[in-house]
């Protein structure tokens, strides 16, 4: 490590809140899917900003329409409409199907909205004010207060109780135990169709479907955090399209943006015009025109470079690759995940294989103490997979 890098390093150390245990390297530029740290030294990135640069680094046309729009204007407010704004959610409807769009700055935002709308529709019907969520364990909706409330996992609660009232958890793929937490009080039952930080666990046809019955009978609110197992991650532009399972709320982040902060949260006309009304909630920064066109541009170039067709061609590789790593190394005990959202879950901690990786030049991260998560730019080829399988086969023996 250069001197440069090594002090950059201690200036971090003693300047920003000790929140992360950061990897020792200050990444300068990326290029496709490669990044590039202060030494020069490049790197595989399997990660890509924790699934948020679908498009891959230095994408010409994403660059020149954020170029572009910074010249004309980059921010208003949302007591004006600005056309960046209209344009992005005219696409986001389209390809989601949803009816009703609020732009955030992030994924845990667009989950607050959610939470939020659900009880303001459920207030609307009865005045009441004691409604119950229902979420998952092992789920991860954010680290603000609302969205950490409805994220399973206790350790990540603890430290911050009283979390927001009247949340219940139940477990992936275990209809059961959803029916065991169902009250009269019930607004929304609240899932990620697939669960990312929670260990890379697809929930299943018949549970979706189980559900959105469910929801149906009672008039619950079915809410799918598509945060990080959406925008193409799995095949699908979102992966409930998957079974044809629509949500009533839905939220969305991540490669939403491109690596512009971005998310949104969309709903059913029939909850748009039954929840949330004027004053009800707001964001100054969220829909802005710079964030904005970003989302708009990141759409256009998922139709005009085809990127759906492209997961559903190079996922069944990395697939293939990775069951074969599995073979050849009895510590590694299953692979999971859906699409490019995969992981390898081993029989002890991974964090110094992750390192060893690192030094090689290979970037990737856990999910979990015993879990490798590949969630790479949505570009990558054959020929990634097999350079990254190549790494992280040396890194593990």
């Amino acid at each position: 490590m250069s001197e440069t890098m090594k002090n950059y390093i201690e200036e971090a150390e003693r300047d920003l809140l000790h929140t992360y245990n950061r990897y020792q390297i200050v990444l300068e530029r990326g290029d496709g899917v490669y990044l590039y740290d202060l030494d020069g030294k490049k790197y595989l990135d399997f990660v890509a900003g924790i699934a948020v640069f679908a498009l891959g680094y230095n994408n010409k046309k994403y660059n020149d329409a954020l170029k572009g729009q910074i010249d004309k204007l980059i921010h208003t407010s949302n007591y004006y409409y600005n056309v960046p704004a209209i344009e992005a959610a005219k696409k986001i409807k389209r390809v989601s199907g949803m009816d009703r769009v609020f732009f955030t700055n992030s994924g845990a935002e667009a989950n607050e909205g959610a939470i939020k709308a659900a009880r303001k529709y459920a207030y609307r019907k009865d005045k009441r004010t004691d409604h119950e969520i229902i979420a998952l364990n092992h789920s991860f909706h954010g680290r603000t207060m609302g969205a950490l409330s409805v994220t399973g996992n206790a350790k990540y609660r603890e430290p911050f109780e009283p979390m927001i009232g009247n949340i219940k958890f139940a477990d992936l793929n275990d209809f059961d135990s959803v029916l065991a937490q169902v009250t009269d009080r019930t607004c929304a039952l609240m899932m990620e169709p697939v669960q990312g930080e929670g260990g890379l666990l697809p929930a299943t046809e018949e549970f979706l479907k189980s559900a959105r019955r469910l929801c149906d009978e009672r008039d619950i609110l079915l809410i799918f955090d598509e945060v990080q197992c959406g925008m193409g991650r799995t095949g699908f532009m979102y992966a409930w399209q998957r079974y044809g399972v629509k949500p009533d709320i839905m939220t969305t982040a991540k490669a939403l943006g491109c690596g512009v902060p971005l998310g949104a949260f969309l709903m059913t006309e029939r909850v748009g015009q039954s929840s949330l009304e004027a004053g009800d909630h707001g964001t100054t920064y969220g829909g802005n025109p710079l964030a904005a066109t970003a989302a708009s541009t990141v759409l256009d170039l998922f139709e005009e470079e085809h990127i759906l067709e492209h997961v559903r061609q190079v996922a069944p590789y990395l697939e293939k690759r990775l069951d074969e790593l599995a073979e050849r190394h009895e510590d590694i005990l299953e692979r999971r995940g859906c699409g490019l959202m995969q992981g390898l879950r081993f029989s002890h901690p991974v964090a110094e294989i992750i390192n060893r990786a690192l030094d090689r030049g290979l970037i990737l991260i856990n999910a979990g103490a015993d879990i490798i998560r590949f969630v790479p730019p949505l570009v990558i080829t054959r020929e990634h997979v097999d350079e990254m399988i190549s790494i992280l086969d040396a890194s593990i023996r």
